[in-house]
């Protein structure tokens, strides 16, 4: 097969997973497979509930995963849904690698890189906004708000500005274009923080993991280990934010002089208290993985 798609911090990923000899893993994002066909390999005693928001995943998926097909069921889904309606298997793994894959960003049919041909930027074609709606009906208030909070940017006034003196924008690649005159940070295209921004705009990837780590915490699992892979400081640090609080014993408001709370309420613990990220010969190998970091927490 042709694999469109290099799986980031492989070997730390199977390592976080080794000892794990009954069960299931719930890898939330699929993807192209490079996640699950190594987890399968490496655990042949486990079994993978294997979902993802975007169809051309899973089709490609099921073909490469097919001499597994007894250990692994598909879900078409977002990954914020999945962990609820599998409560009653034995969840021993959650694996969410929550980036763009490469076939998305290399296919200019879906919009996502800087040559794509059209404007779209969905991980599921059922969604029912577009990058094309975002760019091109927005105020430019809300692409201000959107730029400043999902890009993180410092001139998300004049980016806004430019973009709506400039539409309609057809196609990834123009936008592109009428961005990249604005300039900006050496080595960095000027379009990559907008269109990250819009990105998540579009899939509303912030609200999803959020989604995903309140319905782990409402499921109850025990002895699970849950491992999120991120790629921008946005989601990394709701990540953090989360699995820190999970440790908490008492979750009693503050300035509470006496523990009402039971201060029993800490689900597990912190397995990574640095994220782990990839080594000098992954980045070289991939460059994409560059931004990568895996944080692991062990519900007990």
């Amino acid at each position: 097969m042709n694999i469109p798609h290099i799986p980031v911090l492989l070997n730390e990923v199977k390592e976080t997973f080794s000892n794990l000899n009954d069960g299931y893993i719930v890898d939330c994002t699929v993807g192209y497979g490079g996640h699950s066909e190594a987890l399968l390999e490496q655990n042949p005693n486990i079994k993978l509930i294997c979902c993802d928001q975007d169809e051309e995943a899973i089709r490609f998926s099921k073909n490469r995963l097919k001499k597994f097909e007894n250990r692994v069921i598909f879900e078409h889904a977002k990954f914020s849904t999945v962990i609820s309606k599998y409560l009653d298997f034995p969840i021993r793994g959650i694996l969410a690698d929550i980036g763009v894959s490469s076939l998305q960003l290399d296919k200019s049919s879906r919009g996502f890189g800087f040559e794509g041909e059209t404007l779209d930027m969905r991980m599921d074609s059922q969604n029912q906004i577009s990058a094309a709606n975002v760019v091109n009906e927005y105020s430019q208030s809300e692409l201000e708000i959107i730029f400043r909070e999902y890009g993180e940017m410092r001139d998300f006034k004049r980016v806004a500005k430019t973009i709506v003196e400039g539409r309609p924008f057809k196609s990834s690649k123009e936008l592109a274009l009428v961005l990249k005159k604005l300039g900006g940070k050496p080595k960095i295209h000027p379009a990559t923080l907008p269109f990250q921004a819009i990105r998540i705009e579009v899939n509303n990837e912030l609200g999803e993991l959020n989604e995903l780590l309140e319905s782990i915490y409402a499921s109850k699992l025990k002895d699970c280990l849950v491992a999120i892979i991120s790629f921008h400081s946005l989601e990394d640090r709701i990540v953090k934010k989360t699995f820190k609080l999970w440790t908490k014993s008492c979750i009693c408001p503050v300035g509470v002089m006496r523990c009402e709370c039971g201060n029993n309420h800490s689900l597990g613990k912190i397995v990574t208290k640095k994220p782990v990220i990839p080594t000098k010969d992954e980045e070289r190998l991939n460059p994409r993985s560059r931004s990568s970091k895996m944080r692991v927490f062990k519900l007990k």
